[in-house]
């Protein structure tokens, strides 16, 4: 199937299931979207069992999408971009150092206890799998995304030192959770090269290097902004950043979403706001992100929702997945603890921020993405369906609550 096809199908079906959410189910558009996805699968199995015309054709529609590709190398970049540039800079700058050891020793730590867990969980179940997958395992489901997160944090009203913190965690822990998972992936298929240097070495590129373009995009987009006065041209300035600047970090081998998150924010800034932008030329731009960022969240979340027919369920895997959720959960609240100890008191946390904050933690369409590209050997089939649970559970089930929690501890003058 050509790509204007499957990019027409995916647009009309996030139309008519969001009009569906909106018109009738009304919940916030992240986890409407999935949840009618889901309904929508389930009835074309159920009608699989009178004629399977229709699940054939869907099963062909969603094995023609490279959901990794699609993810990571195209709609993550506009994405994060978004995000960024509608995040409070100056509340980021704040909470720039909890969010640092959030963002990096947080999600190292959550990758191995989470690997631990998983590891004995699955040996309980009868299942054998090497403690290095699990370990793998362990650093695509760490990093939460920051694509749920921007999503829901826009609905639950949380004060903003705390959606900062929640935020900003999960625009920057991505970038450092590719990292681990690519250093884990080369250890898990046998390479020889691994050693502390070529793991600093890789980290410095990646994360480091993805930073610096960002900075380098985001200042040659505000000198071009500022140099004329025309919001059609400028609007068109923003886009070429994000494409030119993805291309730039794939061919260099640089973090495309750190650099993204980086420029973003640059641009976002009311400094080069005021001195680049008129008030015609800021409408445009906030309101043609807006519609990007709704645009594709749409689409992915419907993605998500979809892949569940080409998973291998068992009665087995599905457990697993069940079990993992809490043993998951566990290890969030103890990846948390050190920095959020560490400044409590010097940056005023909101009342029970651990709670909120693993609660707040969503996993997304990266988890899923990444579990994708495990190859056989790495029990594919099994860690795709025990990610496609945790992802549903945390979309449709923390997602649907974590307002209600932020309410509960925030209610006292906050």
């Amino acid at each position: 199937m050509d790509y204007f096809s499957i990019a027409t199908i995916l647009i009309v079906l996030s139309a008519l299931f969001g009009y569906i959410n909106v018109r009738f189910i009304k919940l916030p558009s992240s986890i409407g979207l999935m949840l009618v996805t889901i309904l929508f699968t389930l009835a074309v199995l159920g009608l699989s069992y009178f004629d399977d015309t229709l699940l054939q054709t869907e099963k062909e529609f969603i094995n023609s999408i490279d959901f990794e590709t699609v993810l990571l190398d195209v709609m993550l970049s506009f994405l994060l971009f978004a995000g960024a540039l509608h995040t409070n800079f100056q509340q980021l700058k704040i909470q720039r150092k909890p969010i640092i050891i959030f963002a990096t020793l947080g999600t190292l730590v959550s990758t191995f206890l989470a690997g631990g867990f998983v590891y004995y969980i699955l040996q309980l179940l009868g299942l054998d799998v090497d403690f290095i997958y699990c370990l793998l395992f362990g650093a695509l489901i760490s990093p939460t995304d920051p694509i749920a997160v921007l999503g829901i944090m826009k609905k639950v009203g949380a004060p903003k030192k705390l959606e900062t913190k929640i935020v900003g965690e999960s625009l920057f822990n991505d970038g450092v959770g590719v990292v681990i998972f690519l250093t884990i992936y080369q250890i898990a298929k046998g390479g020889s090269d691994i050693s502390f240097i070529s793991v600093s070495e890789l980290f410095l590129v990646e994360v480091v290097g993805g930073i610096l373009l960002g900075l380098l995009i985001g200042w040659v987009t505000y000198k071009l902004m500022k140099s004329i006065n025309d919001y059609d041209i400028e609007v068109i300035i923003t886009i070429a950043a994000v494409m030119g600047g993805t291309m730039l970090a794939q061919y260099f081998h640089l973090s495309a979403p750190l650099a993204m998150v980086t420029a973003g924010l640059i641009v976002g800034t009311d400094t080069v706001r005021n001195s680049s932008m008129s008030e015609v030329t800021e409408q445009y731009v906030d309101k043609f992100w807006e519609l990007i960022d709704i645009l594709l969240n749409t689409v992915l979340f419907v993605m998500i929702g979809m892949e569940m027919l080409v998973l291998t369920f068992n009665s087995t895997y599905i457990i697993a997945g069940l079990i993992v959720i809490p043993a998951l959960l566990i290890a969030r609240y103890v990846s948390l603890l050190l920095p959020i100890k560490l400044y409590e008191k010097k940056l005023d946390f909101v009342p029970k921020t651990n709670m909120i904050m693993t609660w707040g933690g969503l996993r997304g369409g990266i988890s899923i993405a990444l579990a994708l590209s495990l190859t056989q050997v790495m029990e594919r089939e099994l860690f795709l369906v025990i990610t496609y649970i945790i992802v549903v559970f945390s979309i449709l089930v923390q997602g649907l609550t974590v307002g209600k929690l932020i309410k509960k501890y925030t209610a006292k003058g906050l």
